[in-house]
């Protein structure tokens, strides 16, 4: 499956919308890529790079979000 432009700006407006949240306990998140099998890769920045709650907040809050708002995501990867 190839992954479309609008696929991937689908992706970067639901992490918009989570930034906020993220932001206000000191921390961020980046889009690196959305490959072909619809595995986002984001990079933890700020306070969420380093605490020890960010898989929790990786798959308990982004993925799902991506997961019911995005058709074709699959999973959620850190990279650092």
């Amino acid at each position: 499956m190839a992954i479309t432009t609008e696929t991937f700006e689908q992706v970067k407006e639901v992490l918009d919308k989570l930034r906020p949240f993220l932001l206000r306990d000191g921390g961020d998140v980046e889009l690196v890529d959305v490959d072909d099998e619809g595995v986002v890769h984001v990079r933890l920045l700020g306070a969420c790079g380093s605490c020890p709650s960010s898989t929790i907040t990786l798959k308990a809050g982004i993925e799902r979000a991506l997961l019911e708002e995005v058709p074709g995501i699959t999973e959620i990867e850190q990279v650092f």
